[in-house]
């Protein structure tokens, strides 16, 4: 079977995405999704993306670890759909989706910067120091004065810890540069590896940094692939009209032929 993709990249976190409207894809296949998603056997993605149609927005996201699985929200991966919605015609430069955590308002310009809405962060967990979040995947995060070397052992340990190893965690560490401005590296749960960004990573780590700070500056975070920048208002003992702003870029189109 021929399957039609769409390969797309924000900041380096990159995903397979398919218009999947005739609902002709095989989302029940682990396999299948995570062997696409391999980067010596597959496609090569941080994630597989689908876009169906939903009754009351513009259209549904679906999204898939690259282990397989279907997962939370990821961040950069509805930015990707957004560019991605617009390419194939259904959004013009504003649009509503629905997602596996509600509802998500979008807006995206002529460079395909897309400029997305996240869920209202309702709580922050504090642990020594480190800070615990949901931001429509759940996140850890951690300050240090340097980026460490061996980054992704040192994650590991915390993922996999007694609280988190059964449903996971993405792991943040965070290295200030200002008080608005963060170098940070993100270990993602589901790839179990570390990712060239994260856009609900980006969001815990902008929000953490506001809730130590106790400031609403708009952070701007450095990853291994590009810029990000976040921006939210205080709410309670959380964040509410929380932006993720980023650029998206589309890559190429094929098809995947399941057979092989």
């Amino acid at each position: 079977m021929h399957t039609k993709f769409y390969k797309y990249h924000g900041t380096g976190n990159d995903f397979i995405i398919i218009d999947n409207r005739d609902l002709h894809f095989d989302s029940k296949n682990q396999n299948m999704i995570a062997k696409m998603c391999h980067r010596r056997f597959g496609i090569g993605a941080d994630g597989l993306i689908l876009l169906e149609n939903d009754i009351d927005t513009d259209f549904k996201m679906v999204y898939f670890n690259a282990d397989g699985k279907e997962s939370t929200m990821c961040g950069n991966g509805g930015r990707c759909i957004v560019a991605f919605a617009k390419k194939i015609e259904i959004i013009t430069n504003k649009t509503s989706f629905i997602a596996i955590d509600g509802l998500h308002h979008a807006e995206i310009n002529d460079n395909f910067e897309v400029n997305l809405q996240m869920k209202n962060v309702d709580e922050i967990e504090n642990i020594d120091n480190d800070f615990v979040l949901d931001t429509g995947s759940p996140h850890y995060v951690k300050f240090v004065e340097k980026l460490p070397i061996e980054f992704v052992e040192e994650a590991k340990t915390i993922r996999n810890n007694s609280r988190f190893k059964n449903e996971g965690i993405n792991v943040n560490f965070i290295e200030k540069i200002t008080d608005n401005k963060v170098n940070i590296r993100t270990f993602e749960r589901g790839v179990e590896d570390e990712t060239y960004a994260c856009g609900t990573g980006c969001v815990a780590a902008a929000l953490s940094l506001m809730k130590l700070k106790n400031n609403e500056q708009k952070i701007h975070l450095i990853t291994k692939g590009g810029n990000i920048s976040v921006s939210a208002n205080k709410y309670n003992s959380g964040f509410e009209n929380i932006w993720l702003f980023g650029p998206t870029k589309f890559v190429f189109e094929a098809n995947y032929n399941s057979k092989i």
